[in-house]
């Protein structure tokens, strides 16, 4: 990643991290719109067992470097399994979304997940929840609801493994968090020998439908633009602070949009697009107020109290 920064001279410092994010998005929408352009003809088994084990051969460098000890000696293995279960369902769920919705549309129940953390972290985090944010956890939750229009033609089965997988996605953000000190070689590892197996498993039973060389170019990408992806934005939160960075991952939305009305033909109902904007806005909330609290912790030794 460094030889990379150098080759295309970008820029250092906030500025740098605000253009590494957006990259790190965009390759994240490039890769959702290859899934929903190859689960039309293919099964989401083949997809998820091509994307890992083409991520498996990228990250292979790292994982010898890693050696075996690090995933024999993994901390919590309960939770690392429960974790990728919930990895494994999150990415399942999502291609089976995108065979019946609108690109865009799944894309904002996803976004969503931050907001399911902050209503389940003092449940299953132990973490305090102050009277704002759990207004701004409602006020998301109405978002998502407003997104969903539900009625008896609106919730179909890709609204419900949409909802379900959005929930997952959340799931696994908290394990995620609780196993902060896990190598991240380690985790990713983990995930993707999970979708493995999964997909393996799906192929077995769904069958296997050959495809062609771009097509299976296009599936080995799944799992090299998800990589990519959360290079960049990991990169991205080390050259600029959370605060300046994170906000920009909404733009995934944005990219939705666009190429759901390029590449499908897709445009997003009003509705949805309202959902949207209150999910964008509760979630910002969110996370600005996390950063104040964080920054009112730091500052213990001045006798200020914390708000939550």
């Amino acid at each position: 990643m460094s030889a990379l920064l150098r080759l295309i001279a970008l820029p250092t410092g906030p500025m740098g991290g605000i253009m590494m994010m957006l990259v790190g998005v965009l390759l994240f929408a490039v890769n959702d719109t290859l899934g929903k352009w190859l689960v039309g003809g293919y099964t989401v088994g083949q997809l998820l067992l091509v994307r890992s084990i083409a991520g498996l051969a990228a990250m292979a460098p790292a994982i010898h470097q890693a050696g075996p000890y690090a995933f024999l000696k993994a901390p919590r293995p309960g939770l690392q399994l429960l974790r990728v279960v919930f990895s494994t369902l999150e990415s399942s769920l999502f291609f089976w979304a995108l065979t019946q919705l609108p690109l865009a549309e799944v894309m904002t129940y996803y976004m969503a997940g931050p907001i399911y953390v902050t209503a389940l972290s003092p449940f299953l985090l132990k973490e305090r929840v102050g009277w704002r944010r759990w207004t701004a956890v409602a006020v998301g939750f109405g978002g998502v609801v407003l997104a969903l229009h539900p009625s008896p033609d609106s919730l179909s089965i890709g609204a419900l493994c949409a909802l379900a997988g959005s929930f997952s996605y959340a799931c696994f953000l908290i394990a995620t968090r609780k196993l902060a000190g896990t190598p991240g070689t380690v985790l990713m590892t983990a995930q993707l020998v999970a979708a493995l197996t999964f997909g393996g498993t799906l192929v077995l039973v769904q069958g296997w439908t050959p495809p062609g060389v771009l097509d299976l170019i296009l599936m080995a990408f799944l799992g090299i633009g998800s990589l990519g992806g959360n290079l960049c934005v990991n990169q991205s939160l080390r050259m600029a602070p959370a605060s300046v960075v994170v906000p920009y991952q909404y733009t995934l939305i944005l990219w939705g949009m666009i190429f759901g009305y390029v590449f499908f033909d897709e445009l997003i109902k009003p509705l949805t697009l309202a959902g949207a904007a209150i999910i964008i806005g509760a979630g910002l909330f969110i996370f600005l107020r996390e950063q104040q609290l964080r920054r009112e912790r730091s500052r213990e030794d001045a006798g200020q109290p914390s708000s939550t």
